[in-house]
């Protein structure tokens, strides 16, 4: 996406905490803009504060900033880690905030502004695997939606976008099924002409990220059978395999 822009001639800031990584980006950029490379940890709210201040002093005005840094941690229900929560929630939620409070505040004052947030058809509801990643991502949609009420009065404009599946290094490890599986390459053609669209959201590709916002209108029960059916598959039955009781599950349970 970043060299998607500099194609587009912008001059584009990025920040991560791998510098190696930012450089050898800065170094595959062609065309009319740029790659400015700041390091920076979202998970700092001073060093955003800190970054922002910086660019607009040395680099002109923020017109567009895209939030999207996220980390995919797995998380099975039988196997509960906190820490995998916590980095969660530190990136790709409380990363996102610790960006968009001084974005407003800077774009406030210049009277304009854009602002994308990565969220994820994750987001949209509850997928195997996904218990923390989704929470994250689901408390952005809901969070985007309710900030741009505000946000439309003050000139600045808010966009949120939901992926697909995309072929990236981050993407959750697991045997798990990833239909319509869409290149970082398309990703990012499809999220910069969502940028110069007036839509709210972006999402793609919208044959199955519309099916799975279509799936949360099923009842519950026909949402998980449905949802167990296409990860497991069908037993010889054509049902999903039942898990077989054992000895230790017929103990009195205790409601906690």
């Amino acid at each position: 996406m970043a060299l998607r822009l500099v194609e587009e001639g912008y001059s584009v800031v990025v920040t991560a905490r791998s510098h190696d990584k930012l450089v050898a980006l800065q170094h595959e950029a062609e065309g009319p803009g740029k790659i400015v490379v700041l390091d920076g940890d979202v998970t700092d709210p001073r060093d955003m504060e800190r970054l922002l201040t910086a660019v607009e002093y040395e680099h002109g005005r923020v017109v567009l900033a895209i939030l999207n840094a996220g980390v995919a941690i797995p998380v099975r229900g039988d196997d509960l880690h906190l820490d995998a929560f916590d980095k969660s929630f530190a990136v790709n939620l409380h990363g996102v905030v610790n960006c968009l409070v001084p974005l407003v505040e800077h774009m406030k004052a210049n009277g304009h502004g854009q602002i994308a947030i990565m969220s994820s058809v994750a987001g949209y509801g509850g997928l195997p695997m996904s218990a923390a990643y989704g929470a994250t991502k689901a408390a952005l949609i809901n969070m985007t939606e309710s900030l741009k009420f505000d946000l439309d009065r003050i000139g600045i404009r808010l966009q949120l976008i939901c992926p697909g599946f995309v072929a990236t290094r981050g993407s959750v490890k697991s045997n798990l099924p990833r239909p319509a599986l869409v290149s970082a390459e398309a990703a990012a053609e499809w999220i910069c002409t969502g940028l110069k669209s007036r839509h709210f959201e972006i999402t793609f590709p919208k044959r199955f990220t519309y099916a799975v916002k279509l799936l949360r209108l099923l009842p519950y029960g026909a949402y998980f059978a449905l949802l167990d059916w296409l990860v497991s598959g069908p037993g010889p039955h054509g049902a999903a395999p039942k898990h077989k009781q054992s000895p230790s599950d017929k103990r009195p349970r205790q409601a906690v």
